[in-house]
């Protein structure tokens, strides 16, 4: 029984120190991460609120913007299907909101058929062929960012990546770096099992 203990106070220990690890990749990834200039600008989807982005999500096209206007890419890539509450898709809504905010309409590309970070990227990086379109700047929440780069190394984007920090919503913010730590853990798994 006391054997029985120690193995699994061990595990348990283990499991912590891999969490540890995990929560301090993200959160260097996120706050190293830095921009290059590239051919496109790709925004991964986030909620939208009937027709409009929701904070996370208008916080992503801003900084979208932001690089666009100091001619850090040349296009941008708007992802993301239409979700249950959504009037319109994602990628819809980005691009109304990309137009409003003075992008000019030929150099938005959409993708509105994905449902998760791993579709957005592939279908970006399928747009950036169309295009010949060889590296891009990669747009999420900081929390994000780590992992996206993972998929965005599986799905072959050559990226840089920058992230958004909505501090209204610090709170969401905070449990989104947390929840990232099992989340990454988990594919690092699911790509050894695949190995």
């Amino acid at each position: 029984m006391k054997l029985l203990i120690k193995i699994t106070a061990l595990l348990i220990i283990f499991v912590v120190l891999l969490n540890i690890i995990a929560e301090l990749q993200v959160i260097t990834f996120a706050y190293n991460a830095k921009p290059v200039k590239s051919d496109a600008i790709i925004v991964l989807g986030c909620a939208v609120y009937g027709k409009n982005p929701s904070p996370f999500f208008k916080e992503r096209l801003n900084e979208a913007i932001k690089l666009y206007k100091e001619g850090l890419g040349k296009y941008i890539i708007v992802s993301g299907g239409k979700g249950p509450g959504e009037d319109i898709s994602e990628a819809e809504a980005g691009n109304e909101y990309l137009l409003k905010n003075g992008i000019p309409d030929n150099t938005i590309l959409k993708d509105d058929k994905s449902y998760s970070t791993l579709q957005n990227l592939e279908n970006s990086k399928k747009i950036m062929n169309e295009k010949s379109l060889k590296t891009a700047i990669i747009v999420s929440n900081k929390f994000h960012l780590k992992r996206a780069s993972i998929i965005a190394k599986e799905a072959g984007i050559n990226a840089s990546y920058s992230g958004v920090f909505v501090k209204r919503y610090f709170y969401e913010e905070v449990y989104g770096f947390l929840r990232e730590a099992p989340a990454l853990l988990y594919m690092y798994l699911k790509n050894i099992a695949n190995l």
